[in-house]
């Protein structure tokens, strides 16, 4: 019998949800509450769409400094000092929305916060390795996510209700931003003081010791990923699966909010909150529960192509409410459930197969090479969502969802190409 040597420490239920939900906050704010925030602001699609997308970049190149945080200190500083960086990027955004260029500030403060947030996550997760036994890990990956996904539904659901609610109690949007993202900051910086004191200190976590060839070593691991069979095949499926889903994201908020006569729903802040920051992500969490489930009943190779339907298919959903442009938010609200479910159920076979390229032939680098497989998704997600904002003034919503429609179709040419595992991801 192995006995796990790491100190018990503080239970994880102590700070487990917090760091997770404290996760999720930066990386919602930064892709989707911005979104909403320059809309209401009046900033053009095309501007939003280009810019923001331009924002995933930190957890596109995140891998380039991942080794940095092994060999500069211990982790638990590391997320405790990010914390209190993010906390201060949420008040400099509140701060710098009422002067005269506020698209260019807020842009630059949102880079800030969007590196301090990747560089949080790699903390936060190799952190989560050291301070559990193995046993323990397994245990918690549902909790992980769960509140994760609890942090966008206050995002995206929560945050942006309240911006709306403020916007119609003041009659100024910048204002009722200025209280949202000030409310944030408060809330980060005592989430940044709460786990100075609630994290454990795990012995091993420290700084890596040094060899003398840093350069050569860093450079091993990632000519390790790309020296794997088929590479070309798994970089294709890695930035092509959600070639669609990352057009259509861009465009979902401002479709809801912009006026009927300009082809939108003209929907309130506070109803977006309602519909998709709310209903939308509880789907989302649903599918992705029911989705990890199946594939541990019978392993990825059987159900890449029924869950990419399942993703895929619902896309149509988003055509319908452009044609008909419905008034009762509970069609709205049902339609982005149905396309949000769907996505939940998809998504899981990407992450599944991310892990098994991670651990192929018992891979001695899975953290940074799982790492090099989440920068190629950001990577997916960044491209081609830079256009979709001018395709869509182009061409209207209609015609631009039934595009995001015809765009699927790369994704499972790249699925055709694959291989996988026979039974992996299923347990047993």
């Amino acid at each position: 019998m192995t006995i796990d040597a790491r100190p018990a420490g503080p239970g994880p239920w102590r700070w487990i949800p917090t760091l997770y939900f404290s996760q999720g906050i930066p990386y919602v704010v930064v892709m989707t509450l911005s979104v909403v925030m320059y809309k209401n602001l009046g900033v053009s699609n095309t501007e939003i769409a280009l810019y923001t997308s331009w924002l995933y970049l930190p957890w596109v190149i995140k891998p380039i400094w991942s080794p940095l945080i092994d060999l500069l200190g211990a982790k638990r500083r590391w997320v405790v000092g990010l914390q209190f960086i993010v906390g201060a990027a949420l008040a400099m955004v509140a701060l710098t929305l009422p002067a005269p260029e506020p698209l260019r500030l807020t842009l630059a403060v949102f880079w800030l916060m969007a590196f301090a947030s990747a560089t949080h996550d790699i903390a936060a997760d190799g952190f989560y390795m050291l301070a559990l036994s193995p046993g323990s890990q397994s245990a918690f990956v549902g909790v992980r996510s769960t509140f994760y996904r609890l942090a966008m539904i206050a995002g995206q659901g929560g945050l942006v209700y309240l911006a709306g609610q403020m916007t119609d109690r003041t009659g100024n949007a910048v204002t009722a931003w200025q209280v949202v993202f000030a409310v944030l900051a408060a809330a980060f910086g005592l989430v940044a003081a709460y786990h100075a004191w609630a994290l454990p200190s795990p012995a091993g976590d420290r700084a890596a010791p040094r060899t003398g060839r840093p350069w050569a070593d860093f450079l091993n691991v990632f000519s390790a990923f790309f020296r794997q069979p088929g590479i070309t095949r798994i970089l294709a499926f890695l930035l092509l699966y959600r070639f669609a889903e990352a057009q259509l994201l861009k465009l979902v908020t401002p479709f809801m909010l912009d006026a009927r006569a300009d082809g939108g729903l003209g929907l309130r802040t506070q109803d977006v909150g309602v519909a998709y920051g709310t209903v939308g992500v509880l789907a989302l969490t649903l599918g992705g529960l029911l989705g990890g489930w199946l594939v541990s009943k019978a392993g990825l190779n059987r159900l890449i192509w029924p869950l990419m339907l399942c993703m895929h298919l619902p896309n149509a959903v988003f055509v319908a409410l452009a044609a008909t442009q419905p008034t009762e938010l509970w069609v709205v609200s049902a339609a982005v459930a149905v396309e949000q479910f769907g996505y939940g159920l998809g998504f899981t076979a990407y992450m599944v197969y991310m892990l098994m390229v991670a651990e192929a032939g018992d891979n001695p680098h899975k953290t940074a090479h799982y790492a090099l497989c989440t920068g190629f998704m950001a990577l997916g997600m960044m491209l081609p969502g830079m256009a979709a904002g001018w395709l869509q003034s182009e061409i209207g919503y209609v015609n631009f969802f039934l595009w995001a429609c015809v765009a699927t179709l790369p994704s499972f040419a790249a699925a055709a190409l694959i291989h996988i595992e026979p039974g992996f991801g299923r347990k047993g």
